[in-house]
């Protein structure tokens, strides 16, 4: 016999990951037509941006603003678009959750066309009834130059920011890339 609770709350999450989902969509889109005004709704009054090479850091969203507004500057077309997306709930807090999402961009800074393959670390909380970022942790495979692209991927530092050439933020900082590495070495 189905529980009736028990359903409404499966129902209930099936909806906020739809939620969750199209917030997550909103933010690229947002960020590839440089509207303010469509970001502003997406992140909680005390959110965070986040980077490991703490070239990407905000605090507060008017903070975050500010940020877009110095990237949007310098940063011409784009396409950003998001793969698959994780979401977890906190079992204790329904207005609370967690998610990872796998993500690739085309974008233009400084007038020189970049490819950059990214995860987002996210954190989401139900801000006025509406789902929004709570904290964006932004690390890259890879944000290159596209003429770049082939003799950098195979590298360790394939972020290039500000002419900068800095370390990735992953697959070499997760702990299961580390563990294989220290058990079978990658042969390269």
């Amino acid at each position: 016999m189905v529980n009736l609770e028990d359903l409404m709350r499966r129902v209930s999450m099936l909806e906020a990951r739809a939620e969750i989902s199209e917030l997550v969509s909103a933010y690229a889109i947002a960020c590839d037509e440089h509207d303010i005004d469509r970001l502003k709704t997406l992140f909680s009054l005390d959110a965070v941006l986040d980077s490991p090479s703490k070239l990407l850091v905000a605090n507060g969203r008017d903070e975050i603003l500010a940020m877009y507004v110095r990237i949007f500057k310098i940063r011409g077309p784009g396409y950003h678009w998001t793969h698959d997306h994780f979401v977890n709930f906190d079992p204790t807090n329904p207005d609370r959750a967690t998610g990872l999402v796998l993500s690739h961009a085309e974008t233009c800074p400084n007038h020189e066309v970049s490819l950059s393959a990214m995860r987002y670390e996210d954190e989401y909380c139900k801000m006025d009834g509406r789902w929004v970022f709570q904290k964006r942790i932004l690390k890259f495979l890879y944000y290159v130059p596209a003429k770049d692209y082939t003799h950098v991927f195979n590298s360790t530092t394939r972020v290039t920011m500000g002419g900068n050439q800095l370390p990735a933020d992953f697959p070499e900082s997760l702990p299961a890339w580390q563990a294989f590495e220290r058990e079978h070495g990658s042969g390269a």
